[in-house]
């Protein structure tokens, strides 16, 4: 399985990489995607939400009226939860959302991604960005020359490049990452995926660990 490497320009530059088959060629597992996704969106949830239980309302406790004998049915006080401004039954109090899944099951949802991004033919090699300064305008010219402008994109550098990054973070539809900070969700969210020269090797050999 082999990709040809573009230029800057969008066109091809001759030279080609090998893709590991066992990663981008398996069949996907929509389940080990879900539960990875699931977990992403979760530990975006501060999960700081509370509401007052009757033991934390400030009221008068004196009982509203008689136990018996009025043919209704028993009050207690004012933060009963049937009154208005009442305490809440079972309402919802801070929690943690985040929870644990094997790196196992993480590598082969991330290959899940790729292998149908390769079937829709979602996928690009780029050789080295080169960007002397951080400038918006540069950046969009690649896009344009990539045809990118009007798509969500990933591109994933073999290594930190700031002006890269700062060259592109204006951009609502564009994403610039380091080849080990991906998530699943970040690979679904990108309608492209662009992988610039280097980063392949990288990312294959990690999620083989």
């Amino acid at each position: 399985m082999e990709l040809v490497i573009l230029n800057t320009s969008g066109k091809e530059t001759g030279k080609k990489v090998t893709l590991d088959e066992t990663v981008f060629g398996i069949e996907p597992n929509k389940h080990a995607v879900y539960l990875e996704v699931k977990q992403y969106l979760a530990a975006q949830r501060q999960g700081t939400h509370k509401s007052k239980e009757r033991s934390e309302i400030t009221a008068s406790t004196k009982k509203l009226k008689k136990q018996k004998g009025s043919g209704s049915a028993r009050y207690g006080d004012i933060k009963s939860p049937t009154f208005r401004g009442g305490g809440r039954v079972f309402g919802p109090k801070p929690r943690d959302y985040r929870f644990k899944l094997n790196k196992a099951l993480k590598r082969l949802a991330k290959k899940s991604v790729l292998s149908q991004k390769m079937r829709d033919n979602s996928i690009r090699i780029v050789e080295g960005l080169s960007i002397a300064a951080p400038k918006t305008k540069d950046f969009v010219t690649i896009l344009n020359a990539l045809a990118l402008s009007d798509k969500k994109s990933l591109f994933i550098l073999p290594e930190t490049n700031k002006n890269v990054y700062l060259s592109s973070r204006n951009l609502p539809k564009t994403k610039v990452m380091k080849f080990n900070e991906i998530s699943s969700y970040d690979l679904i969210n990108a309608g492209e995926i662009v992988f610039l020269e280097g980063a392949v090797e990288k990312f294959q050999e990690n999620l083989k660990k």
